[in-house]
């Protein structure tokens, strides 16, 4: 394994709201490297959005530290946001809808690089549409945001975030708000910009089968907290945490049947309280094979041979 572009080391984030404290993030460790991509994987409410937006640099941690190159981040220096860059989930949002395709992308390379005549700027403007094969880029440089489509959208937005010619990509439900369609199309283009471009890429989801086609390791978050991590194939083959086998269970399977397949909210209850957590293990109210210690102490970290983990004192005591 190479060395890590981008790290969270133990970082915990709490807001304030009033005077209560939401506990979003607790002691998260993750490493990002080259070329490889690791899927976040979770519910709504999980804690995927804000350990996200810490590694961009949105939120500063409340503990812990974030590393680039082996080095502690201090602050928010713009050379960290040439290599650190988050798509969002919602490209529509993500544009500005007054300017058109050429000034969104011509902005992020001005921004970025040192860029001395219109027809260097516009070759560059070109090659970036090519690179998220949106081509010939003559129909789609002069369109407006709402003129393209949601995939269209998409791949502008990716476009904008390569022009820093970054190392890593945040991808916070990248595709979850366009078309069943061409989802995995967009899939693809991550995939083939961390083969072609060695890119660093986190893969924030809900859909663990999506996380399965695209990623090569798989973290699963729960109410704050990471419970399970590793090799994709490992960790759906055989999980190690209720929660993992839970949200595996819960995804579509034609094998299975429809009531097999998805699980409510009656089987599951509801999240815990990030204000109030639970003690012990935090998943230990919905968990069917809860025993009394997961009831008052959190679960060490439980590490296997193929490099799987988990924080579950059923594999404590296996």
């Amino acid at each position: 394994m190479s060395q890590p572009v981008l790290e969270a080391r133990g970082v915990s984030k709490h807001f304030t709201a009033g005077r209560a404290v939401v506990r979003a993030v607790e002691d998260a460790t993750l490493a990002l490297q080259p070329g490889r991509i690791v899927a976040l994987v979770g519910e709504s409410g999980s804690g995927k959005t804000t350990l996200a937006r810490m590694l961009a640099r949105f939120y500063p941690p409340t503990s812990g530290e974030i590393r680039l190159h082996g080095k502690t981040v201090q602050g928010k220096p713009r050379a960290y946001y040439s290599d650190v860059q988050l798509i969002f989930q919602d490209p529509f949002g993500s544009l500005n809808p007054l300017h058109r395709v050429r000034y969104n992308l011509e902005r992020a390379v001005k921004l970025h690089h040192a860029v001395r005549t219109k027809a260097e700027l516009e070759g560059r403007v070109v090659e970036l549409l090519e690179r998220v094969s949106l081509s010939p880029a003559e129909q789609f440089i002069d369109k407006f945001p709402h003129e393209l489509s949601g995939g269209q959208r998409q791949r502008v937005v990716i476009a904008r975030a390569l022009a820093v010619e970054p190392k890593v990509l945040l991808g916070d439900e990248p595709i979850s708000m366009l078309d069943v369609s061409i989802r995995l199309e967009m899939l693809n283009l991550l995939d083939r910009l961390r083969t072609e471009e060695g890119l660093a890429l986190l893969y924030i989801t809900h859909d663990i089968a999506s996380a399965r086609y695209l990623c090569d390791d798989i973290v699963v978050m729960y109410a704050g907290q990471m419970v399970e991590g590793g090799p994709k194939e490992d960790v759906i083959a055989a999980p190690l945490h209720p929660y993992t086998q839970l949200l595996i269970d819960s995804s579509p399977d034609p094998e299975r049947s429809r009531r097999d397949a998805f699980l409510d909210d009656e089987d599951l209850g509801e999240p815990p309280s990030l204000i109030d957590p639970p003690a012990g293990c935090r998943f230990h109210p919905r968990c069917p094979v809860a025993m009394d210690i997961c009831r008052t102490e959190a679960p060490r970290r439980t590490e296997r041979p193929n490099g799987q983990w988990t924080h579950c004192w059923q594999q404590e005591n296996a």
